[in-house]
């Protein structure tokens, strides 16, 4: 699957740890800004803290639990 920036549409390495291209992310945020940006998603990556919770792949996703329904007797007004 090929990666996209989400701003010009650009084309990005797959192993890119954020949706931006450099000119973009330089453009919206500034390059020093930017560069913190991308090594602390790179530092995170690394630790394996970057995918905690995504959904984009599906693996090794947990299901959803539905939420407690509760009747309207159990509700406190």
């Amino acid at each position: 699957m090929t990666k996209n920036c989400i701003y010009c549409k650009s084309g990005l390495m797959d192993t890119s740890v954020i949706d931006v291209c450099n000119r973009c992310g330089i453009g919206v945020w500034g390059e020093k800004m930017f560069k913190a940006i991308v090594d602390g998603m790179e530092k995170a990556e690394q630790t394996g803290d970057l995918h905690q919770g995504s959904v984009s792949n599906g693996v090794n996703s947990p299901t959803p639990s539905k939420p407690h329904e509760s009747s309207i007797s159990e509700m406190n007004f």
